[in-house]
């Protein structure tokens, strides 16, 4: 479900086109002198380097799991300070996530919210201290960008929301100084949690502990590294509900499908979904996210993509394993089949990349069962693929 996009300013979640608030019912005074207004106190300048803030991330730790930020100095360097500075001080630990809006954004990083005296003021705390800075980067998915008052740009600080989808009505008004690399679910769930109609949190979600940490250095995904002829020696034993089906794979034809699908496999990302789609005497299928019996994780998450297509000239024959697609041609990404016979219109059309070495008696088993047009009437679990490796 994709939120609609919400501007987000102290604490108020304000729908795109709201005009300015202004007072109802009062009446005119005379113009009186006034003393003069304090001059306001300078904003923000971190004192740090780019090469001191370069390859850094926060990592929040929360009742409901840890939240990992890439923090981003060479986009808006006194924002990443400025966060930098609080945290190592002590001022986002106790902080709770004090508004949100369901699978939308959460909010966090009010000082004031970590006094049950000052609660009540959530949302207009640790503001007024920075410029904004560049306003080029997009608030997609897992974006963390300032809170701001309204009306006032250069009004900055401590507070920071999260994107739990894309927000495009956002861009260009708030400054992103971080981006969310692990932990999105966790605000996701943050997001889902009981609030009232102005999106303040029954139970709000205390952050625990912040660490400034260098950014480990990456590690290669599963099965990014070893040679087609590696590849060809791998072979993955679906477990099913009916049984186990092996199959081996023909990373000569398609390297680049058999590199993904053993990836999502030893990722576990394809463990607990169904066989969707029973077309007797033509296909069997699975794969698909949207029977997963758990979200996925993070991780997984991170893994799963669209491919390019690699037709190639093994004909979808009886047992071989073929990439379900949509409509456009690289569009494949989770979702594969197995093919229970000669089947001629599928091929160059659709990318096979291995083929049943084993239990070819389940997959029969599989395109047996009661269907519904489609749809199978008896559900039948794909629990597990296992990756075997010589």
């Amino acid at each position: 479900m994709r939120a609609a996009a919400l501007l987000v300013m102290v604490g108020l979640l304000l729908t795109p086109g709201a005009g300015p608030v202004s007072a109802q019912g009062a009446k005119p005074r005379p113009a009186t002198a006034k003393p003069a207004a304090p001059a306001p106190p300078a904003l923000f300048t971190t004192p740090l380097s780019l090469d001191e803030m370069r390859g850094k991330q926060a990592v929040l730790t929360t009742a409901a799991g840890e939240i990992v930020i890439d923090l981003l100095p060479e986009h808006a360097p006194n924002h990443v300070g400025l966060f930098i500075k609080t945290a190592r001080e002590g001022g986002l630990t106790g902080t709770t996530f004090h508004r949100v809006v369901r699978q939308g954004i959460v909010q966090g990083g009010d000082p004031l919210t970590k006094d049950p005296a000052t609660r009540g003021k959530a949302g207009t705390g640790g503001l007024n201290l920075v410029a904004r800075e560049g306003l080029t980067e997009k608030h997609t998915r897992g974006a963390v960008s300032a809170v701001i008052v309204p009306g006032r740009p250069d009004s900055g600080g401590t507070q920071f929301f999260i994107c739990i989808v894309d927000q495009p009505s956002l861009d260009g008004q708030h400054t992103i100084f971080g981006r969310v690399s692990e932990g999105l679910r966790v605000a996701q769930r943050i997001s889902e949690g009981a609030a009232d109609d102005k999106g303040v949190p029954v139970d709000p979600v205390a952050v625990t502990a912040v660490v400034i940490r260098d950014k480990p250095a990456e590690v290669p995904p599963p099965f990014s590294t070893e040679s087609v002829e590696a590849l060809a020696k791998v072979t993955a034993v679906l477990e099913t509900s009916l049984g186990d089906i092996t199959i081996g794979f023909t990373p000569d034809k398609a390297p680049e499908h058999v590199r993904n699908f053993l990836r999502l496999a030893a990722l576990g990302v394809y463990d607990g979904t169904t066989w969707h789609r029973v077309v007797k005497g033509f296909v069997v299928q699975t794969g698909m996210m949207s029977t997963r019996t758990a979200p996925l994780t993070d991780a997984q998450e991170r893994h799963i993509r669209q491919m390019k297509a690699e037709f190639n000239d093994q004909p979808h024959d009886l047992g071989v394993v073929s990439m379900a697609r949509q409509a456009e041609v690289d569009s494949a990404s989770t979702s594969f089949f197995i093919v229970t016979a000669r089947a001629q219109s599928l091929d160059q059309k659709y990318t096979v990349f291995g083929k049943v070495l084993a239990g070819l008696d389940v997959v029969q088993a599989i395109e047996a069962v009661p269907v519904n047009g489609e749809a199978p009437l008896t559900e039948v679990t794909l629990r597990r693929v296992r990756v075997v490796t010589p």
